[in-house]
């Protein structure tokens, strides 16, 4: 089991557990200077990322409100900004999450993109759809939801010259939890490589709030099925995932929907495929 733990940790770059504060400050900073580096060689100086009102979306935030911070003391600079882009559907499962979110990050810039709008037209024009259960309906507007929620970013990052910055981390990366040319789309990844609690280490590090750290993570894309924890989809929980990326012990049933659910999600995971 160990053997196929450390492969699969190793294709997905898992960060070591941080063993001690110095070594967690040392992460945070080796991923604020990546932000700049990716900044700096693009030639660019702006940064848009969605805030869902996760842990995910608000340690990203903080990441990429110091690095530009830190650039425009740094460089004297005035022109870096961090846009923090409010996405909801309608109107948001857990919006007053999101919101306690921006307002802690405080970032340079707030837009509010409601998708509502744009997903509802699409679906109406959608001719596949007919005759098809609400259920599956359902789930693949979801899907529509993210790659939406992309577009609307990249239509900012483009207007304001800038990078698209994407929350997916490795306990995600593992379930393939992510949608395919939605969330998982983006420029830069800071987040790359760290399991959930490692992600909620450096939210509070950053002294986030204890509700917005621990608060239990949902996708919220189904209107059936709002607010749906991400456990009750993938069938282990995030300190199991965790365990297993860091090659600890987990119980057989965790290590096989695990490794099943890797297997399955490889096609997110790689380029498309080519002749």
């Amino acid at each position: 089991m160990q053997a196929v733990q450390r492969e699969i940790a190793e294709q997905l770059k898992v960060q070591a557990p941080f063993n001690d504060q110095a070594a967690l400050e040392a992460e945070v900073a080796r991923r604020v200077a990546f932000i700049q580096d990716c900044l700096r060689n693009s030639g660019l100086k702006t940064l848009v990322l969605g805030i869902s009102g996760g842990v995910d979306s608000l340690t990203a935030g903080l990441l990429a409100q110091r690095a530009v911070k830190e650039l425009r003391e740094n460089s004297g600079d005035a022109a870096y900004r961090f846009i923090a882009v409010r996405l909801p559907y309608e109107v948001q499962f857990d919006e007053i999450d999101a919101t306690a979110s921006v307002d802690f990050i405080e970032p340079d810039e707030r837009h509010t993109v409601n998708i509502g709008p744009a997903v509802k037209a699409l679906a109406a024009e959608v001719a596949a759809f007919e005759g098809k259960a609400a259920v599956s309906r359902d789930f693949v507007l979801g899907n529509t939801k993210a790659r939406m929620r992309m577009v609307a970013q990249y239509t900012i990052a483009g207007a304001a010259g800038g990078l698209v910055i994407g929350t997916d981390h490795a306990a995600e990366a593992v379930m393939g939890f992510f949608t395919k040319f939605g969330d998982g789309a983006c420029d830069l990844a800071p987040l790359s490589g760290l399991v959930k609690n490692q992600v909620r280490a450096i939210a509070r590090h950053f002294g986030a709030p204890e509700s917005l750290v621990e608060k239990v993570p949902t996708a919220d894309l189904e209107d059936l099925s709002p607010g749906k924890p991400d456990e009750a989809s993938h069938g282990v929980t995030y300190a199991e995932i965790d365990a297993f990326l860091h090659g600890e012990p987990v119980r057989e049933e965790a290590f096989r929907i695990i490794c099943d659910t890797y297997r399955k999600t490889e096609h997110k995971r790689v380029m498309p495929f080519a002749p």
